[in-house]
């Protein structure tokens, strides 16, 4: 599988492309991204290809600045996740950094320590001092395009319904796709996309990451009703994926309710 999927986006036409080749790594929660974007690095090493892969998640804005965006945005915006609760300005600075990487001026790779709500201090950050040739980046929202204002005007469940009645979380969010993450997904040079069978799917994952979390006694694990409320905040984007992305996909890989990968499909031309 590693074989085919690495075929797919480290192709001819790819590899003329100037270095670092940027692949976007798409998945909705519990996908397995992150675990993914880990063996194609490792693969793509092994085959002397130099790799490195970043996670969105690592960018995230800390509690204190998102506390600040729900006093001045909306109050939602506490909840980390959605467009508009990322670093952009630090990933584009770290993506320049690993294009020049070398022993003499390394790059420096950050990291979000989720437990505590922030990113690690810089001097616990992973150095980097070769270029690579190659980089994944996989999160949840990689490649989303923006919605339409008719699709933003009804709310798609309580949350948004209760908490968003007039939208303005939903439209904050979507015109921050609409602007800096539009800029930042047309760098990507190549998608790869899992294709979860539904939503619903998806949110079983989940689940079954926080009771594992629970079982080996996890302080940020969360129980059933605070996860419902916390997928509610991805619901909207992750249907509005499941939808778009595909198409936009130089490589989707469609996945079963095990998480097993049934089908990889290329986009006609993609391996040109």
């Amino acid at each position: 599988m590693l074989d085919d999927l690495l075929a797919g986006l480290w192709t001819p036409s790819a590899r003329r492309r100037a270095y670092p080749l940027l692949v976007g790594v798409s998945g909705l929660q519990g996908s397995g991204k992150s675990t993914l974007a880990r063996q194609l690095r490792e693969h793509a090493r092994g085959l002397g290809i130099a790799c490195e892969a970043l996670s969105l998640d690592d960018f995230y804005l800390g509690r204190r600045a998102r506390r600040q965006l729900a006093r001045t945005i909306h109050p939602l915006l506490t909840t980390r996740g959605v467009p508009g609760t990322h670093e952009l300005p630090l990933l584009e600075s770290t993506l320049a950094a690993l294009a020049r990487a070398s022993p003499a001026s390394p790059a420096r790779l950050p990291r979000f320590d989720k437990g505590r709500d922030t990113r690690l201090p810089p001097s616990r950050w992973r150095r980097v001092t070769q270029a690579p040739r190659l980089v994944l980046l996989e999160g949840w929202c990689v490649g989303i395009p923006p919605q339409s204002a008719a699709a933003l005007r009804r709310p798609c469940n309580r949350l948004e319904r209760d908490e968003d009645p007039d939208g303005r979380w939903r439209r904050w969010v979507d015109a921050r796709l609409s602007g800096d993450y539009a800029a930042l997904w047309r760098r990507l040079d190549r998608l790869l996309v899992l294709q979860a069978p539904s939503f619903a799917c998806a949110r079983r994952w989940r689940a079954r990451v926080e009771r594992a979390l629970h079982a080996r006694g996890a302080s940020r694990a969360m129980d059933e009703p605070a996860l419902a409320r916390f997928f509610m905040h991805y619901e909207r984007l992750s249907r509005h994926a499941l939808a778009t992305l595909p198409a936009r996909a130089e490589v989707c890989a469609e996945l079963d309710g095990q998480r097993a990968v049934r089908a990889i499909r290329a986009r006609p031309g993609s391996s040109e």
